[in-house]
């Protein structure tokens, strides 16, 4: 019988072996490269699965930590090894079970790409970086996963390297995520020097690190100021992954890269690292409420501004992308209104829901070659099975009743109903205004009149089975009992936060219907009525504009002009031809000693005694 201990390192390491076989193997075998990468992943999720149902059958207990020696040296140990818990567990069935059904899906999407092999031998090495995230027991190792994953991204989302906005694209989403990394990397640093006042007993694991921290701030040892000044260098990375305000800017133009790449780092994986991390790590936030309250604005500002930005946005991609800003600002909300939980549950569920509207935007994509929803039109009729996918998608991304979104976010308003009203306020307006985006694209591009020539045609099934895969998830997703899994209660069900959620999604509906069905209210007269708060809005509240001018202005004229006189004058002018001169210079003085006369050297010689003598008498 398989041991617990092997099931868990294959759940790790199936997609590992699975980037590497596809490397030996080259990139041009393109069959072999696509069968290593799905059964590597779906090895994963079988691991994760049986390991899953061990738990519920009460033999496996949990947590277990397994590890093997990976730095050895005499004042420092540190173990690559994996901590399952029911938290790690749930992320890695999450990650595995989308995953790979995105990557069944890219076989269709994918199949006439140039860089097929290469796609696929990053999706794996993608898949492999997450879950040494999610299974990782040590911040040293979370960080090799974390770092690994930007990298990854960069290369994903510039797949299509030759289209110069796909270049540009990876470039702000790998520049973006090493400015929040570098407060990030600076806090794991900060937690391992305060771990221990004796550097040989110093470490980075999980465990140690919250008994040993907790004991030194009880003994006075540890101030809670210094620990929240870590808790807020350790949010800086998830502002980074996840997307949160003001380091959104990279994720909209990640929808450059392939539709599967914006599902697989929308859903499942990359940017809800940050979430994950948060949920992780929330015995460090739990003793102070002003960071939880920085956090908890954060992820509520997020996931307002976002939804706003969605409303006026034409792009099929770039809406959804936008909605994933704004559900994880409600996740980020959740954490700091002290529910992991609620931030969990919703997080799974949006896995589910939204890698199927982005694997239903992908379809629209492969069948029309379009994906400006003014450019589409009549798609229910000729991509029924489509429509039909995202239509469930979208209704559970609304909140609609007794789907797995309608429970998740409840989840997160009944929190915010308790701890904080202006958040609640906040977090049900946002739920209006995600009814009514979604519900726009929906009437637009799948109900509204064909676009001329636009000759669209249904997915192959390698594409429609993923999609009923997902559609039954986003159905069946909040029954399947994720709060009690994780060890808290029922999920709860508030009849006056639910009735005026319903009442925020049924107003969303009701609008778009009115503009984009009915037309009684025309979108154009709105926008001149307001056209300040449009013009904010469709420049993206001028962020992206802030960030071309930092790299223009400061980053490259500034830095690198400072870069090149320094290069130029310190490191060649002095460095390097300095060095060459000084060389030169002496050769040519000692050259000149060399005369050849005896009794030349036997002056000097009796100079330097001489000298020697007087310098020794005086001292």
């Amino acid at each position: 019988m398989v041991s617990h201990a092997a099931c868990a390192w294959t759940l790790l390491l199936a997609p590992l072996v699975a980037a590497a076989g596809i490397a030996l193997a080259g990139l041009s075998r393109r069959r072999l490269s696509a069968m290593l990468a799905v059964g590597g992943l779906l090895t994963s999720f079988g691991c994760a699965s049986w390991l899953f149902f061990q738990t519920l059958n009460g033999q496996l207990t949990l947590p277990m930590e397994v590890g093997v020696s990976w730095v050895t040296l005499p004042d420092l140990f540190i173990p690559f090894g994996i901590l399952l818990d029911r938290l790690s567990l749930l992320m890695s069935l999450v990650v595995t079970g989308v995953g790979s059904a995105i990557f069944l899906y890219s076989l269709g999407y994918m199949a006439e790409d140039a860089g097929y092999s290469r796609y696929f031998g990053m999706l794996s090495l993608f898949a492999f970086s997450m879950l040494t995230i999610v299974l990782a027991n040590n911040w040293l190792e979370l960080f090799m996963g974390w770092e690994l994953v930007g990298f990854c991204s960069y290369m994903l989302i510039g797949h299509w390297y030759e289209r110069p906005a796909a270049a540009e694209a990876g470039k702000k989403a790998f520049m973006v995520n090493r400015v929040a990394d570098f407060g990030f990397m600076i806090g794991i640093a900060a937690l391992w020097a305060f771990s221990s006042p004796l550097p040989t007993e110093r470490t980075f694991n999980y465990h140690v690190l919250q008994e040993r921290l907790s004991h030194l701030t009880q003994m006075g040892w540890l101030s809670p100021e210094t620990l929240a000044w870590i808790g807020l260098l350790l949010f800086c990375g998830v502002l980074g992954k996840s997307a949160q305000m003001p380091l959104h800017v990279w994720l909209p133009d990640a929808m450059e890269g392939p539709t599967p790449v914006s599902a697989l780092i929308h859903a499942a994986t990359m940017v809800a690292a940050g979430v994950y991390l948060l949920c992780r790590t929330f015995w460090l936030f739990e003793g102070m409420p002003s960071v939880l309250t920085v956090i908890a604005w954060v992820g509520g500002g997020t996931a307002f501004l976002a939804a706003w930005l969605a409303v006026v946005e034409a792009d099929l991609k770039r809406i959804l992308a936008y909605s994933t800003l704004s559900q994880l600002g409600y996740m980020v909300m959740a954490l700091g209104l002290g529910g992991p939980t609620a931030g969990m549950y919703h997080l799974t569920t949006h896995a589910f829901f939204k890698a199927l509207l982005f694997l239903a935007a992908g379809s629209v994509i492969h069948g029309t070659h379009r994906q400006n929803i003014w450019e589409l039109g009549g798609l229910w009729r000729s991509m029924r099975w489509t429509s039909l996918a995202f239509l469930v998608g979208g209704l559970a991304l609304c909140g609609f009743p007794f789907l797995s979104g309608f429970f998740s976010k409840d989840e997160i308003l009944v929190l915010a109903h308790e701890q904080n009203l202006w958040l609640y306020g906040l977090g049900t307006v946002t739920a209006g205004l995600k009814s009514f985006y979604i519900a726009r694209a929906w009437f637009v591009a799948f109900m509204g009149k064909p676009a001329d020539r636009l000759h669209a045609h249904e997915s192959p099934p390698i594409m429609l089975g993923p999609l009923a895969f997902l559609a039954g998830l986003s159905v069946v997703g909040g029954y399947l009992g994720i709060p009690v899994f994780l060890g808290e209660h029922e999920g709860r069900l508030h009849l006056d936060v639910a009735l005026m959620s319903l009442a925020a999604v049924a107003a969303g509906l009701t609008m778009a219907w009115l503009c984009y069905v009915r037309r009684l209210i025309s979108p154009t007269d709105v926008a001149q009525r307001c056209r300040r708060l449009y013009t904010v809005l469709a420049n993206r509240y001028y962020v992206d504009h802030l960030y071309d001018w930092y790299v223009d202005a400061v980053q490259q004229r500034v830095i690198a002009g400072c870069c090149a006189l320094v290069e130029r004058f310190v490191i060649i002018g002095f460095a390097v031809n300095g060095t060459a001169w000084l060389t030169k210079t002496s050769g040519h003085l000692l050259r000149l000693c060399q005369t050849g006369l005896v009794q030349g050297y036997v002056l000097v010689f009796f100079a330097g005694v001489v000298v020697l003598l007087y310098l020794a008498n005086r001292l």
